[in-house]
């Protein structure tokens, strides 16, 4: 088989580290032509270490630009476009991964997508250039690799609707009352994943369930109507689709992301041994509930600017970034994030055609919207 030459944006994030660990473990599969990271190059350079022959590129610096690295957009652009990739990771970075993403489609390359951030704000802009230019898009979510692997040799118009599970995360149980002043630590103690920060308050949210409901709508192109979310404590169903015949096939797996990361690097085959198996007498049971709107009214939120398009998910998924860092910060509570996300969509009145410079627009817009909400609520609470 042939080896997989692969450049990462997002190497010191969870996605990158455990992509690494994949790369790393299957040399006869991988091989690492480089790698971006944002801040933090010492990280980025202990991270390569195993890889002596990798470039480095560090996109923000500081004040001391390292020695042997690439620097800056560009050079994170040029790195995902080069001619000696085979495969690009987007694995981290958030509406920052967009520019590098686009060098990637328009050089034809797979890309394999797991910064949910990039289709949500430019799913037009990222699936167009991807047609145009012959690359191929490959998920990398658990939830959208699973759905990935359900419609391998089916008829695309035999599909009847897309099934989203999601675990319900630390608050599922929680006493709703209690929800709105959860602290951080509380809201990253995920039951079942091991995942970054911002994910994992996503999940908190419900937010992360929202982008991938989204993503999913590009990666597939399935009406809005037609993706569905439902609760999965067990984290062992990823996601499953049901066909017009009434049939339901899911896909099923240990929560564990170097799986759906190591099918997407080998592009669609499969590598022995990448995690553990699932073991259906241990698991037991496979509980599912329906998603509660009332515990999670950030959901609602992100169906109606789904269905809005253009660059309204752009500052949408500004404004939770901003929200969520806030959050973590101790800026503001975890209830406020939903409320600072909703303010900010509901007074969005920009393009609604999506150009790189309108979605840029729409993503400073949010951003400086959200802050300005931030440094209020921060106020009136200090």
């Amino acid at each position: 088989m042939p080896v997989n030459r692969v450049v990462l944006i997002g190497a010191t994030g969870s996605i990158g580290q455990q992509a690494l660990d994949v790369i790393g473990r299957y040399p006869d599969s991988f091989q690492l032509v480089g790698a971006v990271a944002g801040r933090r190059a010492e990280a980025l350079a202990a991270a390569l270490a195993p890889f002596p022959g990798a470039q480095a590129v560090i996109v923000d610096p500081g004040d001391q630009p390292p020695v042997g690295m690439g620097v800056g957009v560009e050079a994170a652009c040029r790195l995902a476009a080069s001619e000696d990739a085979d495969v690009v990771l987007i694995g981290g970075g958030g509406a920052g991964a967009l520019l590098p993403t686009l060098a990637a489609c328009r050089s034809g390359h797979a890309v394999a997508i797991a910064t949910k951030e990039v289709l949500v704000m430019a799913g037009e802009l990222v699936t167009g250039a991807a047609r145009e230019h012959g690359a191929t898009l490959i998920p990398v979510d658990s939830e959208h690799s699973a759905i990935w692997q359900c419609l391998r040799g089916e008829d695309p118009s035999t599909v009847s609707r897309l099934l989203l599970t999601a675990s319900g995360g630390p608050f599922r149980l929680k006493p709703l009352s209690a929800v709105p002043s959860s602290t951080p630590k509380e809201a990253l103690a995920h039951p079942n994943w091991n995942m970054g920060p911002k994910v994992t308050v996503d999940s908190a949210t419900m937010m992360n369930k929202g982008l991938e409901v989204i993503e999913a709508h590009f990666l597939f192109n399935i009406p809005y109507e037609r993706i569905e979310v439902v609760v999965h404590p067990q984290s062992v169903v990823h996601s499953a689709v049901q066909f017009c015949d009434g049939t339901l096939i899911a896909q099923l797996g240990v929560p564990d992301m170097r799986a759906p990361i190591a099918l997407a690097l080998n592009r669609g085959r499969r590598l022995p041994g990448v995690v553990s198996a699932v073991r259906l007498e241990k698991v037991a049971r496979l509980d599912f509930e329906p998603m509660d709107l009332g515990r999670f009214p950030i959901l609602a939120v992100v169906r109606q600017v789904a269905l809005r398009g253009g660059c309204a998910p752009s500052t949408m998924n500004a404004a939770n970034e901003v929200a969520v860092a806030s959050f973590l910060e101790g800026k503001i509570s975890f209830g406020d994030i939903s409320s600072v996300v909703s303010t900010v969509v509901d007074g969005y009145s920009g393009s609604e055609a999506q150009t790189l410079a309108t979605v840029l627009e729409a993503d400073a817009w949010g951003r400086a919207r959200a802050s300005a909400l931030v440094a209020n609520l921060a106020a009136a609470t200090a």
